[in-house]
């Protein structure tokens, strides 16, 4: 079974130091602490085995609107790359974080007060073509990286949340051909639609820098067991914001599986191509498997089953 948006991953110069910050966002919960070689790297990272500490973090409060995790990389056989220069939102490669949060407004305040960059200030829009308002805003990691702050509203009414962070919502990251996007994501359980936008979106553009801010295509895919994803296409084109796989900031992504063996040869068969086979590490606290896949736009993209 094919579970949605697992966990995003974040690289960290420094993953003790890290983990403060993202406890404040509510990500209290260490389910999984790894040190030691990742086999199974080259077509992502450039070398077979790569040394790093991996640690999955899970929310203290998660909810129908924010199911999915953390997973921080701190880099170790090599100094961990910088967040790529230039970035700024949507180019090909992973662009943000999204947490939902209800109360967005009060909890960008909350992390603004205690000195977390504000990147965009809380604001309310309506997305297209379903009228569904939502409110957000925008902070920036230790490393500059993006983080969204969501709250749709009418989703909300009748669950007994409590105000606050809840977990990952969605990834967004840029492509360059939609219809091939959308096409490829629903072959991996995506199959559900939130909302599909195309124009500017004016807050965002002092973040394109001296660059004519683009116009972005922007579709919320969805699934119901996992977080969602954003793919974004700009007209025209921006250069591609990659970066080096474990590079600080947000990374790469992971779509939950409940028998990775079996995903494996399934896509497989109808064509998906990936980096190599399925590996597992294990510790104490269990294990976790993962594959990389050969993503259309060469965005980081792993199966993941989490067995912690």
């Amino acid at each position: 079974m094919l579970l949605g948006v697992e966990h995003i991953g974040v690289g960290a110069p420094d993953i003790d130091q890290a983990l403060g910050f993202y406890a404040e966002l509510g990500f209290t919960e260490i389910a999984f602490d790894y040190t030691g070689p990742l086999p199974g790297m080259e077509g992502v990272a450039g070398r077979d085995v790569a040394e790093a500490r991996v640690m999955h973090l899970r929310s203290a409060n998660p909810s129908s609107l924010g199911l999915a995790g953390l997973k921080l990389v701190e880099v170790l056989d090599r100094e961990v790359p910088p967040l790529p220069e230039g970035i700024g939102w949507g180019e090909p490669g992973i662009s943000e974080i999204c947490l939902y949060a209800q109360g967005q407004a009060d909890f960008y305040e909350k992390l603004v007060g205690q000195g977390v960059t504000s990147l965009m200030e809380p604001n309310d829009t309506e997305t297209t073509p379903y009228g569904i308002t939502c409110g957000l805003s925008y902070v920036a990691d230790p490393s500059g990286g993006k983080i969204e702050l969501i709250e749709w509203y009418a989703l909300e009414e009748g669950w007994q949340n409590q105000p606050g962070p809840h977990g990952v919502n969605h990834v967004a990251f840029g492509v360059t051909d939609m219809d091939r996007t959308r096409a490829f994501y629903e072959r991996l359980g995506f199959t559900g639609m939130l909302f599909d936008s195309d124009g500017y979106f004016e807050p965002m553009a002092p973040w394109y820098g001296d660059r004519e801010p683009p116009r972005q295509h922007m579709v919320l895919m969805t699934n119901p067991r996992g977080g969602g994803l954003e793919p974004v296409q700009h007209f025209p084109p921006s250069p591609p914001m990659h970066g080096e796989w474990g590079h600080a900031g947000p990374m790469d992504f992971g779509v939950g599986v409940t028998n990775l063996e079996r995903e494996y040869e399934r896509l497989g068969g109808e064509g998906v191509r990936f980096h190599g086979e399925p590996v597992t590490v294990s510790t104490d606290q269990g294990s976790w498997s993962y594959v990389y896949v050969e993503e259309p736009d060469g965005n980081y993209l792993c199966l993941s089953q989490a067995n912690f």
